[in-house]
């Protein structure tokens, strides 16, 4: 039982790693990837989708993304699309390949960004340590029904501690890269 819960927190603490890392990858840095198009979606036969789906997405260079309809219809579609979003860029069309030139970042909009990727950091830690306390209220619960013992209980606990503990260093140390990303000029 004990060793159910264990998992199950750990399987959750992951999940929050992974919606982690989702964020920050939402969060540009000064260079060009294919990533900072996934949230924009174009009209496509009658539903959204994202762009990566309607066409290749390549990085020339460290400022520039390459987008490659499949479809020449879908050129003004993209384009629209990635004009309106709030990315801040415009897109430069030459028959059917489009190249989007990256703004550099300014430190103004860098420090925003940092401030951004320092919440979503807190959020994750907020939510590995609701995990740990969900975990420490099913082992007390066990305890309370008297299915383990308070030696049992306590070892528990403290394998909970140690998977929180392990877990919030990992966001300590994603954070830590993101911002290191951010910050490099």
């Amino acid at each position: 039982m004990i060793k159910d819960i264990l998992k199950d927190a750990e399987a959750r603490m992951q999940k929050s790693i992974e919606s982690l890392e989702s964020q920050f990858s939402k969060i540009r840095t000064g260079r060009a990837h294919p990533s900072i198009l996934d949230t924009i979606k174009v009209e496509y036969y009658g539903s959204e989708v994202p762009v990566s789906q309607v066409a290749n997405i390549t990085v020339e260079d460290a400022r520039t993304l390459v987008v490659q309809p499949w479809e020449q219809q879908m050129v003004p579609v993209i384009e629209k699309a990635v004009m309106t979003s709030d990315l801040g860029v415009t897109p430069v069309t030459v028959g059917n390949v489009m190249r989007i030139p990256m703004p550099p970042l300014t430190e103004e909009r860098r420090r925003e960004l940092t401030k951004i990727a320092r919440a979503e950091a807190e959020n994750a830690r907020v939510a590995i340590r609701n995990i740990r306390r969900d975990a420490n209220g099913d082992i007390k619960d066990l305890l309370k029904e008297k299915e383990i013992s308070e030696d049992e209980a306590r070892r528990a606990e403290e394998q909970v501690q140690k998977l929180t503990d392990q877990y919030i260093e990992k966001v300590d140390a994603l954070l830590k890269e993101k911002e290191a990303a951010l910050l490099e000029v």
